[in-house]
């Protein structure tokens, strides 16, 4: 090869050795800004914006007002017009007494109409159910993408520590066949420690399955796609659910069942039932509607014949009143009323019951995996400290490599330990700031 060619050889893998280098630096980059780490907040926030959950819970809260201003529509101005011709022999008149006209304005306007009014504030007292309702499935898209993130943060954690205790466990493994080899220990320890390392390689298989699953979820729950990989933040966090600064937990418990979602809908349901059996009271009373007509009369239907004079226009305008001398289904309707409210205000004391004791049982899990949690934090520090010390004599030459190696197993099954206890905590935690209506004030 001639100086020219050797020199365009060298200059071409030069090019290509930087065109190597660049696309490695502009693919870190990119890396870089596509895994930039997704927050819990942000997750949070994420996963309300684009929840069908919470979308279709404001449509039907949406619905549930249209609902309640049907029955407000009774006691707003009504207009109806119309027109059309109808051929009559002998008397003019329509079935139901009305004379035939060609053209008609009807006005009407309920002004007193107690079970109706009834039926009206029933029907609010349910939309305010359905916006309870939104709430809650606001709070469960909250809990359930919070325990996602926070679930896939501990198994990556979980991975990171089991990929360095495999990593011990193959050392260990190596020293003890050498030890065989050399006459040093017996054979059975070297399926001692094969066991070992394969119990953490299953761990790290089940561990790898079950991030890939959370991965996806969140990846769902955020919409975020899934060409764009999440970043997690593996740091633990914690949520105050205690009682605030003089407060008993009676206090705090007291406060929320009144804060409870359920609780609300069957006050709401209780009042919508009073309201109907007010109505249906009151319903012995006459009922006052305001009416007016405007008609236009044709001239083909012989009124001449049947009338001494004959108006074209005519215009009626006055209130309707009826007076119930006699209504059976008046009865009826109280009766029913009555019967339901009851059941309403059964049914609101054992939901109260039925979360007091509910919520009393997730502070006091709270406060019991609290006290685990800090069990595992210094079972963990007991076991960095011990792997310090053998570290120490290690360096020293007083104990083995297998024997250091083992300390960091064991140090890393302590932090397996902390983690599973600090994970089932935030757990708890999150399903008492949700028992207790804190959860939106904590993960806004």
């Amino acid at each position: 090869m001639n100086d020219f060619a050797l020199r365009k050889a060298r200059n071409l893998g030069c090019a290509a050795a930087l065109a190597g280098i660049a696309a490695l630096l502009l693919g870190a980059v990119a890396r870089g800004q596509d895994e930039e780490k997704l927050t819990l907040q942000e997750a949070v926030r994420l996963a309300l914006q684009n929840s069908p959950d919470v979308r279709l819970a404001r449509v039907q809260y949406i619905a549930a007002l249209d609902e309640a201003g049907v029955n407000r529509a009774a006691f707003r101005p009504n207009l109806y017009t119309g027109a059309g011709a109808a051929y009559t022999y002998g008397f003019p008149s329509l079935p139901g007494g009305q004379a035939p006209s060609v053209f008609q304005l009807d006005y009407q306007q309920a002004i007193f109409d107690p079970y109706l009014k009834g039926q009206q504030h029933a029907a609010e007292e349910r939309a305010k159910n359905q916006r309870i309702e939104m709430d809650r499935i606001r709070d469960d898209v909250i809990v359930r993408s919070a325990t996602t993130y926070l679930e896939l943060a501990k198994v990556r954690h979980s991975l990171d520590l089991m990929h360095s205790e495999e990593a011990s466990a193959e050392k260990i493994l190596e020293v003890v066949r050498a030890r065989v080899a050399a006459s040093q220990e017996l054979p059975i320890e070297v399926t001692r420690s094969q066991l070992t390392l394969a119990r953490v390689r299953e761990r790290i298989v089940k561990l790898e399955d079950r991030g890939e699953t959370l991965d996806a979820r969140l990846h769902d729950l955020a919409a975020i796609p899934d060409s764009q990989p999440i970043e997690v933040d593996t740091k633990g966090v914690s949520f105050a659910t205690g009682p605030a600064a003089g407060e008993t937990e009676g206090d705090m418990i007291n406060q929320a069942v009144g804060k409870d979602r359920s609780v609300q809908e069957a006050e709401n349901e209780r009042a919508g039932r009073a309201h109907i059996l007010k109505g249906a009271r009151l319903s012995y009373f006459p009922s006052v509607d305001i009416v007016g007509q405007y008609s236009v009369l044709s001239k083909f239907n012989n009124y001449s014949e049947f009338y001494n004079k004959f108006e074209r226009n005519n215009v009626n305008v006055g209130a309707e009143i009826t007076i119930p001398l006699f209504a059976a289904k008046t009865g009826a309707n109280i009766a029913l009323a009555k019967s339901q409210l009851n059941a309403a205000e059964l049914s609101l004391e054992k939901r109260r019951q039925e979360v007091r004791a509910d919520v009393q049982q997730k502070v006091r899990r709270v406060r019991e995996l609290d006290a685990s949690c800090e069990v595992a934090r210094l079972d963990l520090q007991l076991a960095q400290e011990t792997l310090q010390m053998e570290q120490e004599k290690f360096d020293q030459g007083r104990i083995t490599l297998q024997e250091i190696e083992q300390a960091r197993l064991d140090e890393n099954d302590r932090w397996l330990d902390y983690l599973d206890a600090n994970f089932a905590r935030e757990q708890a935690q999150l399903a008492a700031l949700q028992a207790t209506g804190q959860l939106a004030s904590v993960l806004p």
